[in-house]
């Protein structure tokens, strides 16, 4: 995991081969216009580099339950849609994607609870700057001292983990209620 940071790291330093390619193709100046770096070539240490960082890190956690949902799906039903006149893009909208919500669901969790408390990448490729409740928590402990305050930041944390827990086990018993 760290040698995967520390690679993003040099890859988008001022000489790195991605931020060369990157520069070259002239996509700093679209990432500048839009906002997601502050200067057309500087890459790390902004919003794009962090989240190129998590993207790359946890797509993985997302991919693999999704996958397993979506290899179960009966390939007859998108065939079906598509003898009653769905083209393509529909079929897919109104056949696959509600096949795949327990998937898309599964690998949402498996994304969204390691972010919350992400305290490397923020601190490796976002650069000081970047507010992420980890690193927040992390900086109340050991840099100000302020346990009470990091006390508190944790129970936001946990409520943050907690609350959409507990949202998808209800939804996961509401299912297996109709589905008797």
């Amino acid at each position: 995991f760290l040698l995967r940071v520390y690679s993003w790291k040099a890859l988008l330093s001022e000489h790195g081969w991605v931020a060369d390619v990157l520069v070259g193709a002239g996509i700093d100046q679209v990432l500048a216009t839009v906002g997601a770096i502050a200067t057309p070539g500087k890459l790390m240490n902004t919003p794009f580099s962090l989240v190129l960082g998590m993207t790359y890190t946890y797509l993985p956690f997302m991919i693999l339950p999704l996958y397993g949902n979506l290899a179960k799906m009966d390939l007859r039903l998108l065939e079906a849609a598509g003898d009653l006149g769905a083209t393509p893009w529909v079929a897919f909208w109104k056949v696959t994607v509600p096949l795949s919500k327990a998937g898309i669901i599964a690998g949402s969790m498996l994304v969204f609870i390691p972010c919350v408390g992400e305290f490397v990448i923020p601190e490796l490729l976002g650069g000081p700057q970047t507010l992420m409740i980890g690193r927040v928590l992390w900086d109340e402990f050991f840099s100000n001292n302020d346990w009470p305050m990091a006390s508190a930041v944790a129970v936001v944390m946990i409520l943050l983990i907690i609350v959409p827990l507990a949202l998808f086990n209800k939804y996961q018993a509401e299912a297996q209620e109709q589905a008797k």
